[in-house]
């Protein structure tokens, strides 16, 4: 999947946590992995790998599970890339993570965001609203607003800068479910 791009071209690769654990009394923020979870975070990080989409950065919510997601997944590349946990992608809404992804590094590439439902869903479908037939693959599509399940990886193309990220300015490049 890896395409050559305009130097403004940006790839935002956007990962639902893998499945978690509910043990009683642990906060949600503290929730671990569950044993599916182990075996699919890994299996996220090959894709990513195979599809040429090993990121320049990451920008990851700071709750356990999306850790251990970006831990397994990353372990799986040649090196891990730099990496912020921010406090503003647990529980966001979509303009939070807008807001996450305006803010990016302009020197940046391909960004891996880890986060959570229904923020991570509700962003993508944001930044591809109104782009018609040209807002990505019609089946991928079509699953992504179904469901958009654990370890679910939506890959946006972006024909500009990060700071111009807006509503209908990404393209669904592609949409997988990786399973271990």
């Amino acid at each position: 999947m890896s395409a050559s791009r305009t130097p403004e071209a940006r790839t935002l690769v956007v990962l639902r946590h893998a499945k978690s654990a509910w043990p009683e009394g642990v906060a949600d923020a503290r929730r671990p992995l569950g044993p599916r979870g182990l075996r699919d975070a890994p299996a996220a990080g090959r894709w990513l790998r195979e599809q040429g989409l090993v990121p320049d950065a990451v920008v990851c919510s700071p709750a356990l599970r999306t850790r251990q997601t970006l831990g397994l997944a990353a372990e799986q590349w040649d090196g891990a890339p730099p990496t912020v946990f921010d406090e503003r992608i647990y529980a966001a809404e979509a303009e939070e993570l807008l807001d996450v992804v305006r803010g990016l590094d302009p020197a940046l590439g391909t960004v891996l965001l880890v986060g959570h439902m229904p923020g991570v869903q509700e962003l993508v479908l944001l930044m591809t609203a109104g782009a018609g037939d040209d807002g990505g693959s019609g089946d991928d599509m079509e699953r992504l607003q179904a469901k958009y399940p654990t370890s679910g990886i939506a890959v946006l193309g972006l024909g500009g800068p990060w700071r111009r990220t807006a509503e209908g300015t990404a393209r669904l490049l592609a949409f997988a479910v990786p399973r271990g």
